[in-house]
């Protein structure tokens, strides 16, 4: 199997790239330079010349704030490139595999999100992603759109400043012997390692649609934390930060849990609890 992967220099894509060769696959890694996503001819003569089976679209305008400030530019990419990314998809006979986010809903429900639940994003990043699932919904039969959460992995997030979690909390310890975070805000810690074997098993299978993709269970940023510090014997302190300690310039959902109710209906979910994800993380890398 031919696999593009687009933005597979990213900390999600290289995780991707790596999976699909290791599985066997003929893997064409794309990146901004090789592919503009809101360019419908960039789009069209990239593609065309690699004739792949499978298109895994990882790339996106992810920095929240800077989404709220170019809303253009977040529609551009999010949306209307996911839409070119399904159209030549469609002309090509490839399947198109498209990665969004947690972000399209507010966080109100309280409990864990399945995949028929309303989405009501709080932000131009999560009405974008929004945008760019129902295009590829839309546009192409033959999609795969998973829906993920808080993801981490060896590879650096360049929207993130190249840190992820991880690494920042082990960092601040080293240098300050302790941290503070958010106990208000409860998610599902993904390793991109663990999604990407799940994109893997995901394309060998027919069962297109939209899906829930992330790790078992869930915890607040400071049981994270914690929990970080337990595993790696880092001894360190970790306070609750206050209500209004760490200001969001953008609205965001506090509670991005969701439940893989339709992988786990195809019998296709390979996600294990976040902690083992944690621990499989750490025991494979050197976080700073």
């Amino acid at each position: 199997m031919k696999v593009a992967v687009i933005g597979a220099n990213g900390q999600l894509g290289t995780d991707i790239a790596h999976a699909f060769a290791k599985n066997g696959d003929e893997v064409c890694c794309l990146n901004h330079s090789d592919i503009e996503l809101a360019d419908i001819d960039s789009v069209s003569q990239c593609l065309k010349a690699v004739q792949p089976d499978v298109v895994v679209n990882t790339a996106a305008m992810h920095h929240v704030e800077k989404c709220e400030l170019e809303p253009e530019k977040a529609y551009a990419v999010n949306a209307l490139g996911t839409r070119n990314l399904a159209l030549v998809a469609t002309d090509l006979k490839s399947v198109l595999m498209h990665v969004s986010t947690d972000y399209v809903f507010d966080g109100r429900k309280g409990s864990p999100y399945l995949e028929q639940d309303a989405p009501q994003p709080l932000n131009v990043y999560g009405n974008s992603k929004l945008a760019g699932e129902y295009f590829a919904r839309s546009v192409t039969d033959k999609h795969f759109v998973l829906r993920t959460s808080a993801l981490y992995g060896t590879s650096g997030c360049r929207a993130k400043g190249g840190l992820n979690f991880i690494q920042l909390m082990l960092k601040l310890a080293k240098e300050r012997g302790g941290v503070r975070v958010v106990d208000s805000e409860v998610v599902s810690p993904t390793s991109t390692a663990e999604l990407a074997k799940q994109v893997v098993a995901l394309s060998r299978s027919d069962c297109y649609g939209l899906y829930h993709a992330t790790a078992e269970g869930n915890c607040s940023w400071f049981e994270f934390a914690q929990t970080i510090f337990a595993m790696t014997n880092t001894q360190a302190k970790v306070d609750v930060a206050g209500p209004n300690e760490f200001p969001a310039k953008v609205p965001r959902p506090t509670y991005s849990v969701l439940e893989n109710s339709g992988l786990k209906h195809q019998g296709l979910n390979r996600f294990e609890p976040w902690q083992s994800g944690l621990r499989a993380y750490l025991n494979q890398s050197a976080p700073a």
